[in-house]
């Protein structure tokens, strides 16, 4: 099953010629997430290819132009293709609100039904839940507020064994030893044990997505171990007073952040329009997390089971 991040934008505030502002897909198997989406996001779905249709869920991290200037055009679009489908649609206080004044003098009527679900973005929270994966909030300190998501894969079964599983065993057997148990009898005695007939299943995945914030550890007992961390590092270290200030992050910040998670890789962006190369930024990031990469535009990140 697919667990893959495509990037669409990595600029910050002010788009620049070459990045646009943010907005992420992640897909868990069938399933299209859009994080954020900033102006311009529509017109990098068709660069990419990207039906707007097969989008299910779509996270908001809070109320910065630059994170959601995109969405009231692309819920239209949906509108305008005929999308029937429900939307599960995340994000803070007030989206909701935005949105249904622009269609209101706009004389939008949408056809299909918007699930809005209010983030509380002061606590880690679980948000979502399917059959692939649970999404909790993940508190950021912006100047508005603003939250980050992380993205679990929920555990798998196990691998069954066919040379090893004896013969009597009933088709709702074997989905209980998939899970995990054992097999009893009547008695409670061990008729076949778990161990003997499976192996470990394959690894759940993992993406946490650091918005806008300032430095924070306080968010480390719930990233730790992750797969993939994306981190926003809007500035270089000579520009951390400017960080501070306007509460963003620096790339060396972000990467601390990740080494002290422990992460397996880190993907910074949300640059500052400043930055016509961003290869300072990188080499700041890898000093001190070498596994580090820039989220530029259209690169797409795999994470294997």
């Amino acid at each position: 099953m697919d667990f893959e991040l495509k990037i669409l934008g990595s600029s910050s505030a002010t788009p620049s010629f070459d990045r646009h502002h943010t907005a992420q897909l992640l897909t868990v198997g069938s399933q299209i997430n859009l994080i954020d989406c900033g102006e311009g996001t529509q017109m990098r779905l068709m660069q990419y290819k990207v039906k707007h249709q097969r989008i299910c869920n779509i996270f908001i991290s809070h109320l910065h132009g630059d994170h959601y200037f995109g969405l009231a055009g692309l819920l239209s679009t949906m509108h305008l293709q005929q999308r029937t489908a429900p939307l599960n649609l995340f994000g803070p206080k007030g989206l909701a609100e935005i949105l249904t004044l622009q269609f209101k003098y706009g004389g939008t009527h949408l056809p299909y039904p918007i699930n809005f679900v209010e983030v509380d973005t002061t606590v880690c929270r679980k948000i979502f839940e399917d059959k692939f994966m649970t999404v909790h909030s993940l508190p950021m300190q912006h100047r508005v507020p603003c939250c980050g998501f992380l993205f679990k894969e929920k555990v798998k079964p196990r691998h069954l064994l066919k040379n090893k599983l004896p013969a009597f065993l009933t088709p709702p057997q074997l989905v209980r030893l998939k899970w995990g148990e054992d097999i009893k009898n009547e008695q409670g005695e061990v008729l076949v044990r778990n161990s003997d007939v499976t192996t470990n299943p394959k690894h759940s995945r993992s993406y946490a997505y650091c918005a806008d914030t300032k430095y924070k550890e306080d968010i480390l007992p719930h990233i730790t171990g992750v797969d993939l961390l994306y981190h926003e590092s809007t500035f270089l270290s000579d520009m951390a007073h400017r960080a501070e200030h306007t509460f963003h992050s620096t790339a060396a910040q972000a990467a601390t952040l990740a080494q002290k998670a422990q992460v397996k890789r880190l993907l910074i962006g949300h640059f500052s329009a400043r930055y016509k190369d961003l290869l300072p930024l990188l080499e700041e990031a890898q000093a001190i997390f070498p596994n580090t990469n820039l989220a530029t535009e259209g690169k797409t990140v795999s994470v294997l089971e």
